[in-house]
């Protein structure tokens, strides 16, 4: 879809279109983790993890809508969401690994949001500094 838009420079647009689609599949994953562990017994012990799936589902949703506007992008712009998104993934795939030798859901969202911290260092990597970009 991102290639058939007519401001669609080409400017590493693989790796983009790769981190749009690991940003929607790792919002539906933390989104589908936080409503599992709060149908968990233990969902007291489980309050931070949900509050960081929340957030990093947030953050990706964004990023990946942000990352689909292809008219007049702002670099900066761009530059700083996808290193937020870097950061939450990493933080809420370090807390659902604590998770995941007890709750499957935990396992299979901290493998997403790694999925999606990668893809976000490929299009920091891309795109360079905000003043490269």
């Amino acid at each position: 879809m991102l290639s058939t838009h007519p401001s669609a420079d080409g400017r590493n647009l693989d790796t983009i279109a790769g981190l749009v689609e690991a940003a929607f599949d790792c919002a539906q994953t933390c989104t589908s983790c936080a409503d599992a562990c709060l149908a968990e017994d233990m969902v007291k012990d489980l309050r931070y993890c949900i509050r960081q799936d929340l957030d990093c589902a947030d953050v990706c949703d964004a990023t990946a809508r942000i990352l689909s506007r292809r008219t007049e992008p702002d670099w900066t712009l761009i530059h700083s969401q996808v290193e937020a998104c870097r950061v939450a993934c990493k933080t809420c795939g370090d807390e659902c690994e604590k998770h995941a030798g007890m709750h499957e859901h935990c396992r299979i969202c901290a493998e997403s949001c790694r999925r999606c911290e990668e893809a976000c260092r490929q299009v920091l990597s891309a795109i360079g500094t905000p003043a490269q970009a």
